[in-house]
This record gives C-alpha cells, sequence and structure tokens, in this order.
C-alpha cells in the first residue's frame, strides 16, 4: 500500500514538472513570436510611410517640372519662330541692294549666339529630365521593395497561423495533463484516507488485543 502510493506521488510530481515546463516553453513561443511581428509591423509601417512620403514628393517635383519645361518649350518655341522670321527677313535683305545688307545685317549680328544659348537650355532641361527618371526609377524600387516585404510579411502569418495550431495542440495537451494530474492528486488523496483508515484500524485493534483480558 505504501509503495502504490509512493509511486502515485512520484507521478504527479512528474507530471506537475513537465505541465510547468511546458507552459514555460510555450510562453517563451508567443513572446518570440510577439516581438517578431511587432518589429515586422513596425518596421513595414516606416517603410510604407517613406514610400508614400517620397511619392507624392516625386509626384509634386514631376508635376512643377511639367510645368515649368511646358513654358520653357512654349518660350523656346516662340523664340525659335521669331528666329525663323528673323532669318527669312534677313534672306529678303540679301536680296536688296549694298546699303539696304548692311542696315538689314545689323540687327542680325547676335543670332548665332543666340542659337547656341537655346542649345544649351534644351541640354539642361534634358539633364533635369534625366533626374526626374532616375527618381522615378528609384520610387519603383521602393515600390518592389514593399511588395517583398507584404511577401514576407504573409509567410509570418501562415507561420503564425501553424504556431497558433501548435500552441492550441499544446494548451489541449497541458490541460489533458492537468486533468491528469488533478486524477492521480485525488486517488493519492482516496489512498492517504484509506491507509489513515486502516492505521487507526490496526492501532484500535492493537489496543483491544493489548487490553483483552483472554491475553492476560
Amino acid at each position: 500500500m505504501c509503495v502504490c502510493v509512493c509511486v502515485c506521488v512520484c507521478m504527479c510530481v512528474c507530471v506537475c514538472e513537465m505541465t510547468v515546463s511546458h507552459q514555460a516553453a510555450i510562453q517563451e513561443l508567443r513572446d518570440m513570436h510577439n516581438i517578431t511581428m511587432a518589429t515586422l509591423h513596425e518596421e513595414h509601417a516606416h517603410l510604407r510611410k517613406a514610400h508614400e512620403q517620397q511619392k507624392i514628393l516625386l509626384e509634386e517635383d514631376f508635376e512643377k517640372l511639367r510645368l515649368s519645361l511646358q513654358d520653357q518649350v512654349d518660350t523656346l518655341t516662340f523664340q525659335n519662330q521669331s528666329l525663323r522670321d528673323k532669318a527669312k527677313r534677313f534672306e529678303e535683305a540679301l536680296r536688296r541692294s549694298t546699303d539696304e545688307q548692311i542696315d538689314a545685317l545689323a540687327p542680325y549680328q547676335h543670332i548665332e549666339q543666340d542659337l547656341k544659348s537655346l542649345k544649351e537650355v534644351v541640354e539642361m532641361k534634358n539633364q533635369q529630365i534625366h533626374q526626374q527618371e532616375k527618381k522615378i526609377s528609384d520610387l519603383e524600387k521602393v515600390a518592389q521593395k514593399n511588395v517583398f516585404l507584404e511577401e514576407k510579411i504573409q509567410v509570418l502569418q501562415q507561420q503564425n497561423e501553424d504556431l497558433k495550431a501548435r500552441i492550441d495542440k499544446n494548451l489541449a495537451v497541458s490541460r489533458q495533463l492537468s486533468e491528469e494530474n488533478a486524477n492521480l492528486q485525488e486517488s493519492v488523496e482516496k489512498e492517504s484516507t484509506e491507509k489513515k483508515r486502516l492505521s487507526r484500524n490496526n492501532e484500535e485493534l492493537l489496543w483491544r488485543l493489548q487490553t483483552s483480558p483472554l491475553i492476560k
């Protein structure tokens, strides 16, 4: 009887230790998962916010540049037409007399310089357009990175679901162990009660034997 009680007590202690260790492992998994998800969500939110801000700034810069370039194109178109008109009048002046040609050439001495300046302006605008295209390319790279992060978050969410399933399974095992532990404790208590009852009976019988007149 004593051996049975000791075995039951040892089993209860082992089950309790397994339950505590199991619950600690589950809590550690939960803490690691929560920290990982919080870090990823914070990184994703930061990148998304930076992406949106950069996109807005690029769109504003692009619109300003477009309007500025449109104004400059209109101005250059007007200047080009004006130069064409001047050139046409210059050709007509060549057909006039020598004196008239001299008078006509005076206003057009700077045509070559004007054309050179116009070419420099066009080259400068081409550089600005190239820079704007580079900004747009950088924005596309950021967008691709965001897509990669979203895919990574989806994978982590799936892993989270798997982890939740494992935790639920472990909790079920923990509840089962707790129930078995309770049953074992109940059995131990019953065994202990029975042991006490038998001990009292033995003491009572021993006392009766010791005080019996027949033995004397």
